[in-house]
């Protein structure tokens, strides 16, 4: 599949007269726990030939789109966007495209942008940004799925993987891995609630994540105590930034000379 994945991007780039800079999986492969049919989702960032960026309707207008989207099949879902859409996503800390640079499901990579962005990363990490984003993520998703008294198992970990990562945020205040296991690892400690969540994880990597079943108390409970807490905690988190824009602007410039000439 790779390989097929690869092929695309290449297909891609001529369609679309882009040079591709940078293409991940971004979904459950990526969190680590696909299940035995899980699909592919693949994101990437693509740059346009400078000539695009120097007209008189900027992008939105008209024809100019700031996204590349392939039609969606059963096994890979791919998307892409433009370079300056990824850089004032980047400056907000998006939450989703610092994922992107943490995957460790890489495709493809070429010129120095992504390292040079990475670079740039601790002049645009917002806490209170990041926090809100996967604690409504966690909420929303809890209001959902496990409110019933019978859930499917694979929807505790669309509230797990944005719980355990506010909490990351929370104790290294930095951006929280990609990785499902290296968060449960770091952030649950040795009891039942762990056991409960490994048993989980486990039958969703063999199919078991569509069957309805009783919910499980010791993990409703925890996140249910969890969100309250965080709730509060994010309220009290007070930090400045600095405007990283000049940055981000001198990033694309080099970026359009390194792949364009």
């Amino acid at each position: 599949m790779h390989k097929t994945i690869q092929q695309k991007l290449v297909k891609i780039e001529e369609r679309y007269h882009v040079k591709i800079l940078y293409a991940v999986e971004s979904g459950s492969r990526a969190w680590g726990f696909p299940s035995k049919d899980s699909d592919y989702d693949v994101r990437f960032i693509y740059v346009h030939r400078p000539e695009w960026y120097l007209s008189i309707d900027q992008q939105g207008i008209g024809t100019k789109r700031d996204v590349i989207e392939e039609p969606i099949n059963d096994l890979l879902d791919i998307s892409g966007w433009e370079i300056t859409k990824a850089l004032r996503l980047f400056r907000k800390n998006n939450p989703p495209l610092l994922e992107w640079l943490r995957s460790d499901i890489v495709y493809y990579q070429k010129y120095a942008f992504v390292d040079n962005m990475r670079a740039l990363e601790s002049d645009v990490f917002y806490p209170s940004s990041m926090l809100y984003h996967y604690l409504n993520m966690a909420k929303k998703n809890y209001r959902e799925y496990l409110q019933g008294a019978e859930v499917k198992i694979k929807k505790y970990f669309y509230v797990l993987r944005p719980l355990l990562a506010c909490k990351w945020i929370e104790k290294y205040n930095t951006t929280p891995p990609i990785s499902f296991h290296e968060l449960l690892e770091d952030i649950v400690p040795e009891g039942t609630l762990k056991t409960e969540i490994d048993n989980l994880l486990k039958r969703k990597m063999i199919g078991d994540e569509l069957d309805l079943e009783p919910r499980v108390n010791v993990i409703n409970e925890f996140v249910e105590h969890e969100m309250a807490r965080l709730e509060e905690y994010a309220k009290s988190l007070k930090v400045e930034v600095k405007d990283p824009t000049k940055m981000l602007d001198e990033l694309f410039r080099g970026t359009l000379q390194e792949v364009w000439g």
